[in-house]
Formats: structure tokens, sequence, C-alpha cells
């Protein structure tokens, strides 16, 4: 049975859209305002925004739904049980502080180990996708398809910043890029909507962790799109970071093969 047919789809839905709501008003709230800057245990920036949305997000599942499990970026883990929530209150929190507004918070319902909702909210654009299983993907509430494209050779490729491959992923990436149109760099979630949209092609990541992508499993797939990790295997919590997404399966098998020096 496909989410969209569960009885909980439709609050769960519905509540997916007010925590993006509720994100987009915090963030706008401290966009380009002074912040105080911490910085976590692995060097990545934090602020207060960060924290209180979560804090905001988590506040309003347990109101509607107190069985469900609830994992987040900033705080431990809730729960357990079949049906759990991770969140990314910001994502591209870099941007966030330096004033770049492709930012965005990332919201997921899984069911099991697998995302069956899943929304971005660019909250400086006033811009959000909706994904759900067995569903059409949403850009502000209009269908939205990924781009035709199905050659390496006219592909736009995307990807955050270089700085976040080792060498050797340095390397897998150069392999693909070199073989694409046009390759263009930052974004974070951001970069998924694009996919989804048609605005560009491929999205390949590295060292993201469950509240950067599974969020964007259920838009890139409810777009017409392909998303997996770079060995090709379908994505899930316990992934090893390493993302790649494309516009359709042709392209998608396309770019593994040169990312992986086929």
């Amino acid at each position: 049975m496909s989410f969209t047919e569960h009885p909980e789809f439709p609050a769960a839905l519905a509540l997916a859209e007010r925590l993006a709501d509720a994100a987009r008003h915090t963030a706008r709230q401290h966009f380009r305002m002074p912040l105080a800057i911490e910085h976590k245990l692995d060097g990545t920036p934090v602020t207060v925004v960060d924290r209180d949305i979560e804090q905001q997000m988590r506040r309003m599942i347990r109101e509607v739904f107190p069985a469900h499990a609830i994992r987040g970026e900033e705080f431990d883990a809730e729960g357990s049980g079949e049906f759990s929530w991770v969140l990314d209150p910001i994502d591209g929190t870099k941007s966030f502080i330096s004033g770049y507004p492709l930012f965005g918070a990332l919201i997921a319902l899984l069911e099991g180990p697998r995302a069956v909702l899943g929304v971005i909210e660019a909250p400086a654009l006033a811009e959000r996708w909706v994904g759900a299983d067995g569903q059409t993907t949403l850009f502000n509430g209009l269908p939205a398809r990924t781009s035709g494209c199905r050659s390496l050779a006219q592909a736009v490729l995307y990807t955050t910043t270089v700085d976040s491959f080792d060498a050797a992923e340095r390397q897998h990436f150069e392999a693909l890029s070199a073989r694409t149109s046009l390759r263009r760099f930052g974004g974070d979630c951001y970069l998924y909507g694009l996919l989804a949209s048609g605005f560009c092609d491929l999205v390949v990541e590295a060292k993201l962790k469950p509240h950067d992508f599974l969020a964007v499993i259920p838009i890139v797939t409810g777009a017409g799109g392909r998303i997996s990790d770079w060995r090709g295997r379908a994505l899930d919590a316990g992934s090893d970071g390493r993302v790649i997404a494309a516009a359709n399966e042709p392209l998608w098998r396309q770019a593994l093969e040169a990312l992986n020096g086929a």
C-alpha cells in the first residue's frame, strides 16, 4: 500500500506543510540579521535559529503524532516506532549566516526505513517542493517535472562544493563533470529542487548525513528523477553519504558509469 493510501497521510501532509511554514517564518525573521555563531565539535557552524526551528518542529509533531519518532540535526532522537520524522532545520547554515539565500529546511517522514514524504522549504525565496510516495512532486502547489535531458554531454551538473570531496571522491567527480555540458556550485538542498523542476540535470554530493538527503528522495522520484548512492544502491539512513540524483533513469545510468570510471 502506498503511503498516500494510509489513514495518517492527510494529517501527515498537512503537518509537514505547517512545519515548513514555521521554518519559513523563523528563518526569515533572522536572515541577514546579526547572529551569534557557534561551532559544533565537527567544526560546522550552528546558530540559535537552527535550534529554535527544530524545537518548534518537534513540539508541533508531538502535538499531532505523539507516537511518532523524531530525529533531527540539532537534538537527540526521540521515540521509536513505525513512523519517524527526520528534520534539518537549516540545511546550508553556512549559506544562511553569510546572507546567501539558497539555504533550506528539510522535513522527511519515514515509514520504517523508507522516506514516504519529503519537503524542501526555501524560506528566503518563499519556494517549496513537496514529494509523497505515489504522488507527483509539487512546487509551490503546481506539478514539478525533471528535464528531458538524456545525454551527459548536454547535462547541467551541480554540487554544493568540491571541498566536501576527499581526494579519491574528487577524482571521480572530475571524471563525471568533464563529460557534462556545464557544472555549477552552491545550493545544498535547493539543488534537488532545481533538479525536480527541470533546471539542472544532475546533483552529486558526498559526506551527507541522513537528515541532508532523506527528505529529497520522494521529491526527486516524484518528479521523474532517480536518486541513489554512488554505487546505484537505494538510499536509507545507513547510506554512506555519497548521493547522486539525475533527471531520469538513462542519465542516471550514464552518470553512474562515468562517476565510477566505466
